[in-house]
């Protein structure tokens, strides 16, 4: 009886059907699966055409596919555009791709077993002699093609986050933002997502986007990076800060006549009032009195209407809630907390006042009324509050303010737009070129001029989408709106997704204001430079609320995959792994267990044979082999690199 050879119809109907759905995976699933390990030539034929085509780099969609077939003559032959949709209608779900292609790579090499004992099935049947069969069986074992190392399965279902899109900035801030990631050799994410808070900082609440005549949203953001220590955060923000800083120094210079007229106009004022009360208070006869408590009251009215400009400030660093609101009241609804450090978010938590306070930050983002109460002063009303956040923390700290109460379930978390870059510590060129003078100076010049134009202005400057750029908004809002179902692939974000489109509007609004300034509306090609900025972040917000939510044990495994990545490691001894991170979070070599016994579930290790033990000395020490695709090749470190520069 004539056995079926081992396949998975199913699966592998799924692989192709999801490389159709979603063509950008043939290239991780490339390197699972073969053509030739699929059992029905239909299938095996179709996916070296998949990869043929995203290897060219053309369109790998079921249209594109159907076209290219029919070119070539095949299309009815290979069960025409009818079995393309079937195929597309047999995938469960995309996320599962690689789980179907180890599957159809799996069944092959069960089918290469058979085959193989199919052939010794036969030698043993001959009439050779015994010893010539069995060596002959030995020959074929010993040259059978031992199985390959299957593709690590992801610790998690994140992938790597696409890299910054510093062609999207305006110009003379994406050269600073290349200049400043290679001279500190930082990955461009960290100098581009400050920039984008300089420039909400530089906005300062005098702009707001409208959408479709009536919907707003102010120019101001929250971005927060998330690097180890080492990493040079402080250099980047110093380099990006420091023409802020001179903006506002220029800002106080400005203002400084006008501070000085007050402070005289109410001193004398202030001495005119306390005359009037006096001679008030001296009147001897009722009507007499009657008129100079009048005239006395006017003028102690008159003093206090007074107000004397505050000292424009535009940056602060670890504020407290009541000392941003009064920062926000005293400068007119502005501010900025810019720091290379997560401090703030521990402030916020209640770290000096024991309970925590997040209103001012919420209403700071979001635009909305905030009422500041004073001790010696009436309470205030800031009627379009704009805060601005650019922050640089560390890991550890983006899973610590996870756990702070309130911080997602108030909205916190889900106005953040977070950035989680690849380390570049380790890969860094030393002697990299300092920013290019012409570079800096454009980059002071442009934003001192931004800065003082909009400072000034009572009312906020409103740019609206152009016709054009508000289908591009629609077209956005209609592709987010099923991602957030129960099902859908923004689920466990939905909070944050929520407010996507309208993250991209005030990234509009920025990129606008970076290249036109407060005038004219908003065009298509900027919106569209948004939204590539916006699907960076999405991204990224994948990446950091599964950090934010890992488990302790994943993140010990990523430690230990750091440094396997780190030092090159090909081979290493428990004993070798726990010298190097000793010193860290691993107390004693047992708590190496967890991680690696789930780097080895996943296929990233394998246990290497141990060494014999010999005498009584110190037993040996086990050992692990390291994946290939986990290490990085010597020569073949990627270059820190800003990307294109419009």
């Amino acid at each position: 009886m004539t056995r079926t050879p081992p396949h998975d119809e199913a699966a592998e109907r799924a692989v192709i059907g999801s490389a159709l759905l979603a063509p950008n995976l043939v290239a991780d699933l490339s390197d699972i699966v073969q053509p030739e390990d699929f059992y029905r030539p239909a299938h095996t034929e179709l996916w070296r055409i998949l990869v043929g085509l995203h290897a060219a780099g053309a369109p790998g969609d079921p249209i594109a596919v159907a076209a290219h077939l029919a070119v070539a003559g095949s299309l009815r032959r290979l069960g025409g555009v009818p079995y393309l949709h079937t195929l597309v209608a047999a995938v469960p779900a995309t996320a599962n791709a690689r789980h179907y292609a180890r599957i159809v790579a799996e069944q092959a090499r069960r089918r290469e077993v058979a085959v193989l004992g199919d052939r010794l099935v036969q030698l043993a049947s001959s009439n050779a002699d015994t010893h010539d069969v069995l060596a002959a069986g030995r020959a074929l074992l010993t040259t059978a093609p031992s199985p390959a190392w299957p593709t690590p399965i992801p610790l998690t279902a994140r992938t790597a986050p696409r890299p910054f899109p510093v062609y999207a900035l305006p110009g003379w801030l994406a050269e600073m933002v290349g200049a400043v990631a290679e001279f500190t050799q930082t990955p461009p994410d960290l100098a581009g997502c400050i920039a984008l808070a300089v420039l909400s900082t530089a906005a300062g609440g005098r702009a707001e986007v409208e959408i479709r005549g009536s919907w707003r949203e102010p120019a101001n953001l929250f971005t927060v990076v998330v690097l180890p220590p080492g990493s040079r955060k402080s250099a980047v923000f110093t380099a990006l800060i420091r023409p802020l800083l001179a903006a506002e120094a220029a800002l106080i210079e400005r203002t400084r006549p006008a501070i000085v007229e007050a402070e005289l106009a109410l001193r004398v004022a202030a001495k005119a009032a306390d005359r009037a009360a006096n001679a008030a208070a001296a009147a001897t006869d009722t009507a007499g009195r009657d008129r100079l408590l009048a005239e006395a009251a006017a003028a102690a009215m008159t003093a206090e209407s007074i107000i004397v400009p505050p000292l424009p400030r535009l940056i602060a660093d670890d504020v407290t809630s009541e000392q941003a609101a009064s920062l926000l009241a005293e400068q007119g609804g502005r501010l900025a907390v810019l720091s290379p450090e997560g401090g703030i978010f521990a402030t916020l938590a209640g770290r000096y006042s024991g309970a925590p306070n997040l209103e001012v930050f919420l209403k700071g983002h979001a635009g909305d009324m905030l009422r500041v109460d004073r001790r010696s002063r009436p309470a205030e009303h800031v009627d379009r509050p704009a805060l601005t956040l650019g922050l640089a923390v560390q890991p550890e700290v983006l899973r610590d303010i996870a756990q702070m109460p309130g911080f997602r379930g108030k909205g916190l978390l889900a106005r953040i737009l977070f950035s989680v870059p690849e380390n570049t510590v380790g890969r860094r060129r030393v002697g990299a070129d300092p920013i290019p003078g012409a570079v800096a100076d454009a980059y002071a010049e442009n934003l001192s001029v931004l800065v003082l134009d909009l400072a000034d202005r009572p009312e906020p400057v409103v740019l609206p989408l152009t016709a054009e750029a508000n289908e591009r908004m629609l077209a956005i809002e209609r592709d987010v709106e099923p991602r957030l179902a129960p099902s859908g692939s923004w689920a466990q974000i939905v909070d944050w997704a929520s407010k996507y489109a309208g993250a991209i509007a005030r990234i509009a609004g920025l990129v606008h204001l970076g290249e036109r300034g407060p005038y004219g509306a908003i065009s298509a090609e900027t919106f569209d430079r948004a939204a590539t900025l916006g699907a960076y972040f999405a991204d990224h917000a994948l990446a950091a609320f599964d950090d934010m939510g890992a488990d302790p044990v994943v993140d010990d495994a990523r430690h230990v995959l750091s440094w396997i990545e780190r030092t090159q490691t090909e081979r290493f001894t428990k004993r070798d792994l726990f010298s190097a991170l000793s010193r860290g979070r691993f107390r004693k070599a047992a708590d190496l267990d967890p991680a690696l016994n789930l780097l080895t579930g996943h296929g990233y290790l394998a246990a290497a044979p141990m060494p014999e033990s010999r005498g009584a000395g110190r037993a040996p020490s086990p050992a692990w082999r390291v994946h290939p695709k986990v290490i990085r090749p010597a020569g073949t470190v990627k270059p820190i690199s800003a990307g294109r520069v419009s």
